[in-house]
C-alpha cells in the first residue's frame, strides 16, 4: 500500500490463524508465539499497521497486545519511535482520523418506546427474527443519520402504525457488551410512550415484516416469556416510569442469558 503516517514504509500484515492444541491451551504458547511474531514484524521487518480476526474468547489476548476492535477485526498501530519515548508519547502517536475509527471498538445502537396500558402493564411485542429476545418493546436499529428520538418514532409507526405524542421522555439507557451471539457492544434508548387504551390497542396494525403478536401482562407474568437479562431491563425500564428517575442498565450483554 502507499506510505501514511500510520504505516510510512507502506507495510501491514494480517495474522491469519492462530491455533493451539487443545492438550497445551492456557499454557502462554499463543501469547509468546504471536508477540514474537508483532516483535520480529515491526522492527525487523518494519511493519507498523497489524490486523487479524478473532474469536470472542481470544480478543482478550489480543486486546492486551495491543489490539482494539471487535472480534470481528481487530486492528493496531505500532510506530517505531526512539527508545528513549515513554510508553504514553508512543501511545499518543498521531493517527489520521480514518486510520484512528478503525482502531476503536465499534457500537451498534438503538431506540424502543415503552408503552403500557392504562392500568399500567407493559405493552410487548413478539419478535419473528430474535428468537433469543422473543418479547421486546417497540423499537430496533437506528438507521444511518438518524437521532434516537426519530428512530423510536420511526419504529413505533413500523411496527404499530402508531405515532406517539411527544415531547419524548427519556426513560432508560441500556448498554450490552459484545458475545457469542453478536461482535458489537450495543446502546440504546428508551423513550416513554405513554398509556395506550383499550381502543388503541385493538387498533394496533402489527408489521407483517416484524413481530407477529401485541401481548399485555403485568410486570411479574413476563419473566417466565423472556431471558433474565430481558426482564430485568423491563424491570428497570418500569421503574424508572414508575419513579420519574431515568434508568442506566449497563448489564444487557449478549453473553449474559
Amino acid at each position: 500500500m502507499l506510505p501514511a503516517p500510520a504505516y510510512p514504509r507502506g507495510l501491514a500484515a494480517r495474522v491469519h490463524v492462530v491455533a493451539t492444541r487443545p492438550d497445551v491451551r492456557r499454557r502462554g504458547y499463543a501469547r509468546a508465539v504471536v508477540s514474537a511474531l508483532l516483535d520480529h514484524l515491526a522492527h525487523v521487518e518494519q511493519v507498523t499497521q497489524f490486523e487479524l480476526h478473532s474469536s470472542v474468547e481470544a480478543a482478550p489476548l489480543y486486546r492486551e497486545l495491543g489490539f482494539a476492535g471487535s472480534p470481528a477485526l481487530m486492528r493496531m498501530t505500532r510506530l517505531n519511535e526512539p527508545a528513549a519515548a515513554s510508553t504514553s508519547e508512543s501511545a499518543s502517536a498521531w493517527m489520521p482520523p480514518e486510520l484512528y475509527a478503525a482502531t476503536v471498538p465499534k457500537t451498534t445502537a438503538f431506540a424502543c418506546m415503552y408503552f403500557t396500558n392504562e392500568d399500567n402493564r407493559p405493552v410487548q411485542l413478539h419478535s419473528v427474527y430474535s428468537p433469543a429476545h422473543p418479547w421486546q418493546p417497540v423499537g430496533g436499529t437506528m438507521d444511518l443519520g438518524e437521532r434516537p428520538w426519530e428512530t423510536a418514532v420511526r419504529e413505533c409507526r413500523e411496527e404499530t402504525d402508531l405515532t406517539p405524542p411527544g415531547p419524548l421522555r427519556l426513560l432508560a439507557t441500556v448498554f450490552g457488551l459484545p458475545g457469542a451471539e453478536w461482535p458489537y457492544s450495543t446502546i440504546g434508548c428508551v423513550f416513554d410512550g405513554g398509556r395506550l387504551t383499550a381502543e388503541q390497542i385493538r387498533g394496533i396494525a402489527l408489521s407483517p415484516q416484524e413481530p407477529d403478536e401485541v401481548r399485555v401482562l403485568p410486570l411479574a407474568e413476563w419473566k417466565a416469556l423472556m431471558p433474565p437479562r430481558d426482564f430485568a431491563r423491563l424491570s428497570a425500564v418500569e421503574s424508572a416510569r414508575r419513579t420519574g428517575e431515568a434508568a442506566y442498565f449497563g448489564t444487557w450483554d449478549w453473553g449474559n442469558k
